[in-house]
């Protein structure tokens, strides 16, 4: 290797280790101003969902456009404050319902065991495991002794740190609620004043950056609307198909209340882990105990076909929607729930959806041509 091919390599390292440097620094500064400006960044959101309908009020019905702001915003803030209070006003009832009949469905649990485990039976037991205990020497019994003392402590301990996590957690709900106010307050006033100066800000921003880079902006921003629309679709897609099921299977095993039950269903089936599950699993548990068998094997076969159906179905959704391949949607969601948790099943395909957008719109071969030089 020559000189001057020697030197162009050492300047695409040093350019390379700029370029890494930068992405680290970027990743710091949105880690550390993140939750300092959280509150702006869901105004921005706002204004970015409000931005067309205002446009559009203020050159159709030619209002002032902060008239036009106010109207959305109003709106925006009956719908939202009209559907959280239909799930609270929804749960508060079943939960009351529920607390109606639970002590029916202990009673009937209560019965149940009375009558599959007899009490000569329990007997039979007590006295089988007394006389094996008899039978173990004097270290053996010390053995067991402690083994069953750790247990008994064990449990203990966990039965009270679930509680003190639990008095944690609604601590900590409480104490958030008058910054959640704050922080839905200047999220509203800054969706305001974004969205009235929506243009005035969008040349201001575009006046700092070069004019290339604004070109790939658009076009990320372009490319990020669609999958974002494409991602709210496929959930929706998504539940539909599985209300749809879950009401057409109860229909067939004849249980009251099918419709409202499947689409309980459908909506339960937006959380991560849990799922559908959340449904099935107790009440298939309940049915057992109460010894409908027939209705546990049907519910069983229902809950197994919507899992398949899941795990079959949404890669190939969220791909034709978000526009992304099948294979590379299903890889980013099992990553991002080995990294992340349940919050990874979001993440993955977002960052998958994130650096789609980069890709079409040239930015990493931007950089790539910037590191060769």
């Amino acid at each position: 290797m020559n000189r001057s091919n020697w030197v162009e390599r050492l300047f695409q390292i040093i350019r390379f280790l700029w370029v890494c440097l930068l992405i680290y620094l970027s990743f710091k500064i949105v880690v550390f101003a993140s939750p300092l400006l959280y509150p702006f960044i869901i105004s921005l959101l706002i204004a970015l969902i409000i931005h067309r309908p205002v446009t559009f009020l203020t050159k159709k019905a030619r209002i002032p456009r902060w008239l036009s702001v106010t109207l959305a915003l109003l709106l925006l803030i009956a719908v939202s404050g009209g559907v959280v209070t239909v799930i609270i006003t929804e749960t508060v009832v079943e939960i009351g319902e529920l607390a109606r009949k639970l002590p029916v469905f202990s009673s009937e649990l209560a019965q149940y065991l009375q009558r599959t485990i007899s009490q000569d039976f329990l007997t039979g037991f007590y006295e089988q495991i007394q006389w094996l205990y008899t039978q173990l020497d004097l270290e053996s019994k010390k053995k067991l002794d402690n083994t069953i003392g750790q247990g008994i402590t064990s449990i203990t301990q966990t039965g009270q740190q679930l509680i003190v996590q639990f008095l944690d957690s609604l601590k900590n709900f409480l104490v958030s609620l008058p910054n959640l106010a704050t922080v839905s307050v200047i999220s509203i006033l800054g969706a305001f004043f974004i969205a009235k100066d929506f243009f005035l800000w969008e040349a201001r921003f575009r006046r700092v950056l070069p004019s290339g880079v604004n070109s790939r902006i658009d076009q990320i921003f372009k490319d990020l609307k669609s999958a974002l629309f494409g991602f709210v679709k496929a959930q929706l897609t998504l539940i539909s198909l599985t209300a749809a099921i879950v009401i057409i299977g109860l229909l067939i095993l004849r249980v009251q209340y099918a419709v409202t039950i499947g689409l309980l269903t459908g909506l339960v089936d937006l959380l991560p882990y849990l799922g559908t599950g959340t449904v099935f699993i107790p009440w298939i548990i309940y049915l057992f105990f109460k010894g409908n068998y027939s209705l546990v094997i049907g519910l069983s076969i229902l809950y197994g076909v919507v899992l398949i159906f899941r795990q079959i179905i949404e890669p190939k959704i969220v791909a034709e929607n978000v526009g992304l391949d099948p294979l590379l949607t299903l890889v980013a969601l099992f990553v991002g729930l080995q990294l992340f948790g349940f919050l990874g099943l979001i993440i993955g395909p977002v960052s998958l959806v994130l650096i789609n957008a980069l890709v079409k719109a040239n930015v990493l071969t931007d950089i790539w041509r910037y590191i060769k030089g």
